[in-house]
């Protein structure tokens, strides 16, 4: 199987009248894009309410990852009708592509991503985190996970922030944007979060998880998100510098 060198979230939420078919694309829309050249990997995902953390559903929020052999490939995806889907329907849509520098552990059995980048000297920066959870360790995991992840959309330097899964429960997958690794790193490794993935080595939590960094090289739309100093941000297309 080939790897993925190029990737793309996109991040959507519905038209109210556009639900259902929001619902619908998300149970089927996965194979329709199986012929889409140089695609390597795609999920379609859930989210949590208001496109964030809870363990409650959004019926209005989703998601989706893909990678891709190269940047054509990419670009081209994003121009097709199958993301015009998500444009013409969507109250918000973001969508950045991303070239990873980092990745460690697989998704679905693969690793999907191989890193083509050297670790960049600035930011921004994007990570994506997405974990199997264990069946018997659902209830311990879910114990540390809300005070986690609720607090990165407040953390400093934290750009964007989106809870996203193929599963309630138990796949589960954050993805965000930073200032720089230096913000990343020190959300990661304190508070809340800290605990949590300390407690997730401990008592082994995940029975397959992917970890990957990327450099965020286009970003088209815009997000939710908030900054450090609850500013709305407001993303356009832009270049990594």
């Amino acid at each position: 199987m080939a790897e993925g060198r190029t990737a793309l979230m996109l991040l959507a939420q519905w038209k109210t009248e556009a639900r259902a078919r929001g619902f619908a694309h998300l149970a089927f829309g996965a194979p329709r894009a199986g012929s889409v050249p140089g695609l390597v990997f795609i999920k379609l995902l859930g989210s949590g309410a208001g496109g964030g953390f809870t363990l409650a559903p959004s019926f209005s929020h989703q998601g989706l990852f893909a990678t891709f052999e190269n940047d054509r490939s990419a670009d081209e995806f994003l121009s097709s009708s199958y993301v015009d889907f998500y444009r013409d329907n969507a109250v918000q849509f973001c969508a950045v592509r991303l070239t990873p520098y980092a990745v460690r552990g697989a998704w679905a059995g693969t690793t999907p991503l191989v890193a083509t980048a050297q670790a960049p000297q600035h930011g921004p920066i994007a990570a994506l985190t997405r974990g199997s959870v264990r069946v018997q360790a659902a209830p311990r995991f879910w114990a540390y996970a809300p005070r986690a992840q609720q607090s990165l959309a407040h953390a400093p330097g934290c750009l964007l922030a989106a809870g996203l899964g193929e599963a309630p429960l138990l796949r589960q997958a954050t993805f965000s944007i930073w200032d720089n690794t230096a913000a990343m790193d020190a959300y990661a490794r304190s508070g809340a979060h800290g605990e949590a993935i300390a407690a997730t080595f401990r008592h082994g939590f995940f029975s397959e998880s992917l970890f990957a960094r990327f450099i965020p090289t286009r970003i088209e739309g815009a997000w939710n998100g908030f900054n450090n100093v609850g500013a709305p941000l407001m993303l356009s297309e832009s270049k990594a510098a």
